[in-house]
């Protein structure tokens, strides 16, 4: 059996990749049963229809394949050629038959899963750069993939939801996502507890609080299922099965 974390690193590519295929599969499975006129339908992103989400995930699988063809072959290759390109193939992609967008989805995960196999250590040790973010090592691209499918399946709002997350996912993102915003200046003070686990999470540490940086943060406590937490600080829901103590409205989380 699987462990329900594994730490991530170069070490961890076979595992990772896997459950990228496990991930693609589940959300092409959703894909195939959207018609035509549910393609049309808005997702649970502003503004973006479920065919905006799905052409953004296939060229999302696209511009990370590119970053490990830059791993592979040393030679700079973009993510995407400009955010004005990025927009108008989504834009222009959205509008497909359900068909067409279920194809593009389906090959373009199927080659970006190609690509990742083919890499060797050395390359994924190999420094690259993304359209946003930090530069990065090339195995970190596995999980930037693998968070692009999991939360935009939930976004398209077809019967996929933070409670289909699977254990590891769920886990491993509120690590994540909280060592993110233990660094961000616009988080709220606080920790969160999964109510399920009992793991604990800092939202980020008061640096006005006595002995920080290692004191417990002030603010809130904020405890709920796993799932709830980390669709909440996704900003996929608004928090209201979720507990604080002391009583009041949940902290604003800054956009993921």
């Amino acid at each position: 059996m699987a462990p329900v974390s594994q730490p991530t690193g170069p070490h961890s590519v076979d595992l990772t990749i896997g459950r990228i295929k496990a991930a693609a599969d589940r959300l092409i499975a959703t894909v195939t049963t959207i018609s035509d006129e549910q393609m049309r339908e808005p997702s649970l992103l502003p503004g973006w229809s479920r065919g905006h989400v799905l052409t953004h995930i296939a060229r999302n699988a696209d511009g990370l394949r590119n970053l490990l063809i830059w791993a592979e072959t040393g030679e700079e290759t973009p993510q995407y050629a400009s955010a004005e390109q990025r927009e108008t193939q989504i834009e222009t992609g959205a509008g497909r038959a359900a068909t067409e967008i279920a194809a593009d989805v389906t090959q373009s995960a199927a080659d970006f899963i190609a690509k990742a196999a083919e890499l060797s250590e050395v390359a994924w040790i190999a420094e690259v750069r993304g359209f946003r973010g930090p530069a990065h090592p090339a195995w970190f691209t596995l999980h930037r993939r693998l968070t692009e499918v999991e939360v935009h399946h939930v976004d398209l709002a077809a019967g996929y939801g933070p409670a289909d997350w699977p254990d590891w996912f769920v886990t491993d993102m509120l690590y994540r996502v909280t060592g993110q915003l233990a660094a961000d200046p616009q988080a709220p003070t606080g920790i969160v507890t999964d109510s399920e686990t009992g793991r604990q999470f800092f939202l980020r540490r008061d640096p006005a609080a006595p002995g920080a940086p290692d004191a417990t943060a002030a603010g809130a406590e904020i405890t709920g299922p796993g799932r709830i937490l980390l669709a909440w600080l996704l900003g996929r829901d608004g928090g209201s099965d979720l507990a604080a103590d002391p009583p009041g409205p949940l902290p604003t989380i800054p956009p993921y």
